[in-house]
């Protein structure tokens, strides 16, 4: 059963990538062209008349969000010390909570991912529950979950816990608390597990990504053919829509992905392409090809690290380089009728593209 959006939507992380595109879906729809296989196309078509309301940290550059008007409020907070939560949860009986915010590469050591994915999502909860708010979903990640045992082994919502360092320990933490605030009667709950995420407003991170494939640098380490599952923004966006409009939705746990996991060679062989092909880029056609073990060397030092409370993001980037993470949206399908539209190609096109239009080099 489904129901239509109606009340106030309350999402937290703008102006960040997934929290400024989920605003973008919830008032003007997911784009007409990538519905039209939607069992449920009528649910991510957006509502003219409904109010968002974003929490957002004082310092932030906001000026993305003006083209909204009147139909987006935004609130100042902090999930760390709660500040804000106040006014976030004013007259907000009945509201969907989209809990986006998270930290996934801390600037201030392995402390910061606690307080803000562990004790802030507990906050934003307590704060929810207080204002009677309907329904809670929030955005985890494949680290709670952490690598597959084998590749022939795809994640699924049955899989155990095995979180990946802090970051999915940190997530873990908060998927505890919404379940156990779900199954105590309190709130709805929803909780999705998105893989690496891309698609158009993407941070500096991942143009680096793009550069390095044009300039013959991409990591590839062992053979290439490692699994990661990855999820265009358009389509976690899809997702969350239906985790508020499908009653089934509640109390559960979904993976929200791509239709179907891509090999490291493939994304890099896909960008590479499209970097010639469509945008006459000029391209190395190289590769920077290192061993396995300087995965596990780069595991090795990152444990260390945080071990010391300490964080340092291109170890644990290139820690995961080798490693199979890859999930079944199998369950999503079947209950919330989620289905993908937009897959590597047409995604990294459209994020090639945005990078372009906005002025940014590769």
């Amino acid at each position: 059963m489904a129901r239509g959006p109606k009340e106030l939507a309350i999402v937290t992380g703008v102006p960040g990538w997934l929290g400024t595109s989920l605003v973008e879906a919830l008032i003007y729809g997911l784009p007409t062209a990538d519905l039209s296989a939607s069992t449920h196309a009528a649910l991510l078509t957006g509502t003219s008349d409904r109010t968002v309301r974003v929490f957002s940290l004082p310092d932030q550059d906001r000026s993305k969000l003006a083209r909204f008007g009147e139909q987006l409020q935004v609130v100042s907070g902090d999930l760390v010390s709660g500040s804000g939560l106040d006014k976030l949860f004013e007259n907000a009986r009945g509201a969907t909570v989209f809990h986006v915010a998270g930290v996934i590469h801390p600037t201030r050591g392995t402390r910061e991912l606690y307080q803000v994915n562990s004790e802030g999502t507990e906050k934003l909860l307590e704060a929810a529950i207080k204002a009677g708010a309907r329904r809670f979903i929030y955005v985890s990640s494949n680290s709670p979950i952490g690598t597959n045992p084998d590749r022939n082994t795809l994640f699924d919502e049955r899989s155990p816990y095995n979180p990946y360092m802090h970051y999915g320990k940190s997530k873990k933490a908060a998927e505890e608390k919404v379940n156990a605030a779900g199954q105590s009667g309190r709130i709805e709950t929803v909780i999705i597990r998105p893989p690496w995420f891309y698609g158009p407003g993407q941070p500096p991170r991942q143009t680096l990504f793009f550069t390095m494939i044009k300039n013959g640098k991409a990591p590839i380490v062992g053979s290439g053919q490692n699994l990661r599952s990855m999820a265009y923004v358009d389509n976690i966006c899809q997702g969350l829509m239906l985790c508020e409009a499908i009653e089934q939705a509640q109390g559960k746990t979904y993976w929200i992905a791509d239709s179907r996991p891509y090999t490291m060679n493939e994304v890099v062989d896909t960008i590479e392409r499209l970097l010639e092909r469509d945008f006459n880029l000029p391209v190395a056609h190289k590769r920077m090809r290192l061993p396995d073990l300087a995965s596990e060397v780069a595991l090795a030092v990152d444990a260390g690290l945080q071990a010391a409370g300490l964080y340092h993001q291109k170890f644990h980037v290139l820690s995961e380089m080798n490693k199979d993470i890859a999930c079944s949206i199998d369950l999503a399908r079947h209950d919330l009728g989620y289905n993908p539209q937009i897959a590597l190609e047409e995604g990294m096109r459209r994020s090639i593209a945005y990078i372009i239009e906005s002025g940014q080099t590769i």
